[in-house]
């Protein structure tokens, strides 16, 4: 059985610090580079919505279901964004690594590798994690091929999954990582993070 308790994750240049309420204006405020909540893809709320947003997800905490970070860039100690462990299955030894969002300005840089390597090692290294899941909209091109950069191999598409915020009907695309892969999944991360 898994037992996940809050945790400060960090490499050099990226600290995931467990989320808590005096972050919402940190959020709020990365929210808008990029304006992140207009993406049809993901669902970031705008930047008034983010006291509800941080109230829930420390609710799914307290239930067991899910761990928030506050994805923080070590330089200028600046919140940029947000990314949990949710769908927790302690009985089965499963996670996803998902409601990840980082602001406009710092994707496609040193961020999401560095989030996606902590919360990976934490949860095969330290929780015994047998897999673990990542997940994404079927269109978002952009999150698929960071997800398939980690080595993570496609378990399916779960058709007309969520009804988004805007009303469309999203197709999800399941990945995941299991602990055998783990060892070479980690080693590629290390290289590609230098």
């Amino acid at each position: 059985m898994l037992h996940i308790e809050p945790v400060i994750l960090s490499t050099d240049k990226l600290v995931l610090q467990p989320l808590s309420l005096a972050h919402i204006p940190a959020l709020a405020e990365a929210a808008k580079d990029g304006a992140q909540w207009e993406k049809k893809t993901t669902t970031v709320p705008r930047p008034e919505g983010f006291e509800a947003y941080v109230q829930k997800a420390l609710e799914l905490q307290a239930a067991g279901l899910a761990l928030p970070f506050a994805t923080t860039v070590k330089e200028g100690d600046k919140i940029i964004g947000s990314t949990r462990y949710m769908n927790i299955d302690a009985a089965n030894h499963r996670v996803e690594i998902g409601t990840t969002w980082i602001a406009g300005s710092w994707q496609r840089t040193f961020v999401n590798t560095h989030a996606k390597f902590l919360m990976l090692r934490h949860a095969f290294e330290t929780l015994g994690c047998l897999a673990v899941e990542l997940r994404t909209h079927r269109l978002n091109d952009q999150s698929r091929a960071a997800i398939e950069r980690l080595g993570a191999k496609l378990d399916g598409i779960l058709r007309q999954h969520m009804i988004m915020p805007d009303g469309h009907i999203r197709d999800t695309v399941v990945y995941s990582i299991i602990r055998d892969e783990w060892p070479e999944a980690k080693a590629k991360l290390e290289q590609r993070m230098g």
